[in-house]
């Protein structure tokens, strides 16, 4: 059984069909990416699954089980991350804090305990502090633990957003345009960390710009184009589909 089913799913706004009859199936453990030309519908998918966004029709499968209008944080209390073309981070907390905010659905929030210092309340915020120090290090970002997000360079903030999602314990992360806006050595560093985030055993759908990240990270492919999905394969077979061509270049060329 597939760890993602998607079933002719579709999202309309006013007359946009933005999303239309789109099906696919991911597995458990492999790097699965979406493409598509600008305003294909990649994000809007996005939106879709992750609960953003309530499909107008179709159906949405996380193991087995039907998840299409679930909210957010409950998608996310069922094994569910992601990150975002813009990032989302808190400029006015320490790195290390950011990443800790990934972990809220593993803390106790009852208002009596914390209003009376519970005793167990403070050593869990000391685990979790060293449970986003891990993760800091897992993502390559030793050198920024004790520092505040505001002063961290940009490709840092980047992988800082993928390890506040790693720090929900996901079974399954999203991850939109990661490489956006990095230099040739950040991405490079955003290209082995998906690969390690997936060695892992984390699945992850990947939206993406570059096309030399997706054609060597990717174990399967969905292109779409103005909404509809257009071809899904392994990356030969995406490679080499004249459709796709076309559809990036245009049929003349």
């Amino acid at each position: 059984m597939a760890l993602l089913d998607v079933s002719h799913l579709s999202i309309q706004f006013g007359g946009v069909k933005a999303v239309q009859d789109v099906s696919f199936s991911i597995d458990a453990g492999i790097v699965y990416a979406v493409i598509g030309p600008n305003g294909a519908g990649k994000t809007t998918l996005f939106n879709l699954i992750t609960g953003i966004y309530t499909p107008t029709q179709g159906e949405i499968r996380l193991n087995g089980e039907p998840i299409h209008g679930l909210a957010p944080d409950t998608l996310a209390r069922r094994g569910m991350a992601r990150t975002f073309q813009n990032l989302q981070i808190c400029m006015n907390m320490l790195a290390i804090e950011n990443v800790m905010v990934g972990a809220h659905l593993q803390l106790d929030r009852n208002l009596f305990k914390a209003a009376v210092r519970w005793p167990a309340l403070a050593r869990r915020d000391h685990q979790l502090r060293e449970q986003a120090a891990e993760w800091m290090r897992f993502v390559g970002l030793d050198a920024y633990l004790d520092a505040r997000a505001d002063s961290m360079p940009y490709g840092a903030l980047k992988r800082l957003e993928i390890a506040r999602a790693l720090a929900m314990q996901p079974k399954l992360i999203f991850l939109d345009e990661p490489a956006a806006g990095l230099n040739p050595k950040e991405t490079q560093e955003v290209d082995a960390l998906v690969r390690k985030v997936a060695d892992a055993g984390v699945t992850v759908v990947l939206v993406e710009h570059d096309m030399k990240m997706v054609m060597n990270l990717s174990d399967r492919i969905l292109v779409l184009d103005y909404g509809k999905k257009l071809a899904e394969g392994d990356r030969d077979a995406i490679r080499r589909n004249p459709e796709v061509i076309a559809a990036y270049l245009g049929a003349h060329a």
